[in-house]
């Protein structure tokens, strides 16, 4: 009886042992030349492998987008920032903060999410306002357009029309002296596809409204027009859903913000 109860012992203890390690060996070699010399399950290793592969390029690639997206808000506040206090830098910033500001703009060219403009032209369209541009109106330029007491500039707005190639730029002014007149000068042009990130724009009229506004600009409306033509080529180096930016021929950055 005690040599039966041992023997079932110890055969129990057996059953529960792990394989030796030749026979888990053998196991694998013949799970793998089973799946390998089945064309059936080659070819399914083969299109898992693929399928794991642009799953994971595209997770990377997600991953990346997000890292830049993160990136360049992280800069656009750094920008908004700057930006704070300089009326939007036409009356002059100082050489540092000048420099800040544009080193801040080059970072986010750098992180362009539309690198083709031209092409996703919905992204363009719509109405803008200007915060911030390299145009700057001083000395006797200010003087004689009266922006120094007399005249305040206001916002500067810009609407872009896609569908008819058009852009009118809109510039607010208020008099102080005429029981604080407001009127506004409106510049339209067109403006044709040159590549993929630069466009070609014409002037093609302009108008000051109301006419006592038109009064006060007379003498000096070709210098305030000189200031504001948009006439010549414009490079957009950056725009996403809310931010763009653009370079004129003439060296000028203009950094606006979409509105409704």
């Amino acid at each position: 009886m005690a040599t039966r109860l041992l023997m079932k012992t110890q055969m129990t203890a057996s059953q529960l042992s792990p394989p030796f390690p030749n026979t888990i060996e053998i196991s694998r070699n013949n799970i793998s030349a089973t799946n390998i010399n089945n064309p059936r399950n080659f070819n399914k290793i083969s299109r898992f492998g693929q399928q794991r592969t642009i799953f994971c390029a595209a997770a990377e690639q997600q991953n990346v987008e997000v890292s830049q997206s993160t990136a360049s808000s992280q800069v656009k506040i750094q920008l908004y920032d700057f930006l704070q206090g300089i009326n939007r830098g036409i009356f002059g910033v100082s050489s540092e903060k000048k420099s800040e500001i544009e080193e801040l703009v080059r970072q986010l060219e750098s992180q362009n999410p539309t690198p083709e403009p031209t092409l996703s032209l919905d992204k363009v369209a719509g109405n803008w306002k200007l915060i911030y541009s390299t145009i700057s109106i001083l000395g006797s330029k200010r003087t004689k357009l009266g922006l120094r007491d007399f005249i305040a500039l206001g916002d500067l707005y810009q609407n872009i029309d896609t569908s008819e190639g058009k852009a009118v730029n809109v510039i607010k002014f208020n008099i102080r002296g005429l029981s604080l007149l407001s009127g506004e000068l409106r510049i339209e042009a067109t403006f044709r596809i040159a590549s993929k990130s630069r466009v070609d724009i014409s002037y093609n009229s302009s108008e000051i409204t109301p006419g006592q506004l038109m009064n006060v600009f007379q003498k000096n409306y070709n210098l305030l027009l000189g200031i504001f033509n948009p006439e010549g080529w414009l490079e957009i180096t950056y725009v996403d859903e809310n931010l763009r930016i653009g370079r004129d021929n003439k060296g000028n950055i203009f950094v606006l913000e979409r509105v409704n």
